[in-house]
């Protein structure tokens, strides 16, 4: 792809569907301080613990796995266009990609996990790493971030071709 954007914009749906299936499978305390949809409204992980997923749909007022995923999908995809804008400059290497690509996970863990969806879900900013019941549950979305924030930055280095080299032939025609 030629468009930072648009290279962006696919390596972010593909970090998405990485972040989404780990949140499908990383679990939160049930009950304790958010407000949780009633029991038998999600599917229960053992011992009382539901899947992170749980808050993304949350957000949108329901108790619904597909509202889950296609809020994590569109954020996921708006967030890769900006980190094309951005970054896609600077990531065009997969080292570079990757690095960048970590430290915006980790960007995106910081305003967005602590500051931005805690209150979305009726708690205060950073509430999920200072309190103890939560801190797991915040590290472990540290983790899904930095890995989907690799998948994001790894795949965008594959992706984006930029303009062509002034060094390649041209045809005329």
């Amino acid at each position: 792809m030629r468009s930072k954007i648009g290279a962006g914009i696919a390596a972010g749906l593909l970090a998405g569907v990485v972040f989404g299936l780990l949140m499908q499978v990383m679990t939160m305390p049930e009950g304790g301080p958010m407000a949780m949809p009633a029991p038998g409204d999600m599917p229960m992980a053992a011992g009382g613990r539901k899947p992170m997923m749980t808050m993304f749909a949350q957000v949108l007022g329901s108790d619904r796995l597909v509202l889950g995923w296609i809020y994590i999908l569109v954020s996921s995809v708006v967030m890769g266009g900006i980190f094309g804008w951005l970054l896609g400059g600077r990531a065009t290497r997969l080292g570079g990609g990757l690095a960048w690509g970590a430290l915006y996970g980790i960007l995106l863990w910081l305003l967005g996990a602590l500051a931005l969806m805690p209150v979305l879900v009726g708690m205060d900013p950073f509430s999920p790493i200072t309190m103890p019941s939560m801190r797991p549950t915040a590290m472990a979305s540290l983790g899904a971030h930095v890995v989907s924030g690799l998948v994001l930055g790894g795949a965008f280095a594959g992706l984006y071709r930029g303009k062509p080299s002034s060094s390649q032939p041209t045809t005329h025609g």
